[in-house]
């Protein structure tokens, strides 16, 4: 099979066209953060162990890390249109069953299926952005409005939980969703370009996806349970040694095979691979904050659902509103500053959050970390994308961005279970005020982390400055 390219839709349609790519990115952000603030309800609903109830969690975070550059090579061969409409289809389906379930291990399993939703649906809208819209302000314009919808959802599905748990119960944090994946699959299907027939000169490298999919699976899996079951458990050594070989033997079949999964011509391209290593930095660091503010409101200080979707309405704008400063600033001054300003401004805004975590529980400290935080997370996401898809070929578009959110996916599974793991180390074996005095100390420890990590980034930009020519 040969790469697609199709030809980008009557100038009339780009507008409608973005808010469904926009609305998928929207669908994708909020399924993963969407169920943070249910997960107490849904354990009480389907009597989940406190070691089981993670995986509500984690079987989206294995399966979309372990299929994303599955899903990359698919969106070139297979066609970007049928794959999108694909995904969103799979998001709907898997979201009824979810919504009507009474049984604990097919919640897990719906996750995983939205989760392979996700590995899907992301590579296909971001190479139907960097395909219809030409390179230049067309393009970073839809990717800004993109990344309004993805960052900023991130935040709404905390708040948008937290109303749905309050008032329908937790069902509804699944039922939610398939009205708008139905929306998309059937706006996809009416506005995008049509795919040209599937070739059949190319071969697909069966091989190389099923070691790559198998290998970073284990992979996501091992970084996810590490931490709860242990780093030297038989289990966890099996699995990461098992990963390993995958890797290894994937590695082998891409240097042999004729059409490789992951075409050796992409690792050329300087500004996508600064893109992955960044894209891993960026999710270990401000894809982490979530997490553990909603601790530091829920646990630590009792806030409700309802309250703690309230507390993430600021970085929400904050983060939309960075995503079109971060546009603006590229327009005027290049991608390298703005990335560069993002990074700089999130990091300061980090530790500035980090000082504001107390013992009182007063919302008011927190804004101007948040505040920081957000826009910054705004601009350089919007920056990341524009730099992973520069100078791409049009057929490439979605392996390259497959790799680039593999290593997103990757970089967040391991930045947050060794932040974890920092964090619990405050509190393990305390009880009482100094179990409480322990997790307090647990997210500031975490809040000065990623604040040196968001830094640690942002030299490495500086440092590579030629990677990046604008």
């Amino acid at each position: 099979m040969s790469a697609i390219t199709s030809p980008a839709p009557p100038r009339q349609r780009l507008g409608l066209s973005l808010f469904v790519l926009a609305a998928a990115q929207l669908v994708i952000a909020l399924d993963f953060n969407i169920v943070y603030v249910a997960l107490p309800s849904i354990q009480n609903g389907l009597g989940y162990s406190d070691q089981d109830l993670q995986w509500v969690v984690s079987a989206y975070v294995v399966a979309t890390g372990g299929f994303l550059l599955l899903g990359g090579r698919a969106t070139d061969l297979l066609g970007r249109r049928r794959m999108f409409v694909l995904a969103a289809a799979l998001y709907a389906g898997s979201s009824l069953i979810g919504g009507v379930t009474d049984a604990a291990w097919l919640l897990i399993a719906v996750r995983a299926v939205q989760g392979l939703g996700g590995s899907l649906l992301f590579p296909a809208t971001l190479s139907l952005i960097n395909t219809i819209y030409e390179e230049g302000p067309r393009r970073n314009k839809a990717l800004a409005v993109w990344g309004a919808a993805g960052a900023g959802g991130l935040c709404f599905g905390s708040l948008l939980g937290g109303v749905l748990v309050e008032w329908f119960g937790w069902p509804s944090v699944f039922v939610v969703n398939v009205p708008l994946a139905a929306a998309i699959a059937v706006g996809g299907w009416l506005l995008f370009p049509a795919d040209p027939p599937l070739a059949r000169d190319r071969g697909f490298d069966a091989w190389g996806a099923l070691t790559a999919t198998a290998g970073i699976t284990l992979l996501v899996f091992v970084l996810v349970r590490g931490p709860e079951v242990g780093w030297t458990s038989r289990a966890t050594l099996l699995c990461a040694l098992s990963s390993l070989l995958l890797l290894v033997a994937f590695a082998a079949i891409e240097a042999r095979t004729r059409d490789p999964l992951t075409p050796g011509r992409l690792f050329a391209h300087r500004s996508l691979v600064l893109a992955m290593g960044l894209a891993a930095a960026f999710n270990a660091t401000f894809a982490s904050i979530p997490y553990f503010l909603t601790r530091y409101l829920q646990v630590v200080h009792g806030y409700s659902a309802l309250e703690t979707g309230l507390a993430f309405l600021l970085p929400a704008v904050m983060v939309a509103a960075g995503t079109q400063l971060g546009e603006r600033a590229i327009a005027a001054y290049g991608v390298r500053p703005t990335l560069l300003g993002g990074l700089l401004c999130g990091a300061v805004g980090a530790a500035a959050l980090a000082v504001a975590f107390s013992d009182s529980g007063a919302y008011g400290p927190l804004v101007p970390g948040l505040t920081l935080l957000s826009l910054g997370q705004g601009a350089a996401w919007t920056a990341l994308w524009i730099v992973a898809a520069s100078g791409v070929a049009p057929g490439d578009q979605g392996i390259a961005s497959g790799l680039s959110s593999t290593t997103l996916q990757v970089g967040g599974a391991v930045g947050l279970a060794l932040l974890v793991a920092v964090a619990n180390t405050r509190s393990d074996g305390l009880s009482g005020a100094a179990l409480r005095a322990g997790l307090i100390d647990g997210v500031q420890l975490v809040g000065y982390l990623i604040a040196a990590g968001i830094g640690a980034a942002a030299l490495a930009l500086f440092a590579l400055r030629r990677a990046v020519s604008r």
